[in-house]
């Protein structure tokens, strides 16, 4: 009968807060970003102009309960 070899504990890899604030940092700008072209993007305001993004993102506006109407 064969007996099973103890495998080795692992260790957590630790990531320096250095090298993630900078990808934190630019997921929040993405993020914030989406939340106005969803959300906030009325026309009046609009950095694009016409209605074609307010149509193309009008049911997510719903779903995320932006009023618009």
């Amino acid at each position: 009968m064969a007996h099973a070899a103890a495998l080795p504990a692992s260790t957590p890899v630790t990531i320096p807060l250095n090298e993630l604030l900078p990808w934190a940092v630019f997921a929040g700008v993405i993020l914030l970003s989406l939340l106005y072209l969803v959300g906030m993007d009325q026309g009046a305001t609009s950095l694009i102009s016409g209605s074609m993004l307010h149509e193309f993102v009008h049911d997510g506006r719903h779903l995320l309960g932006f009023p618009c109407h």
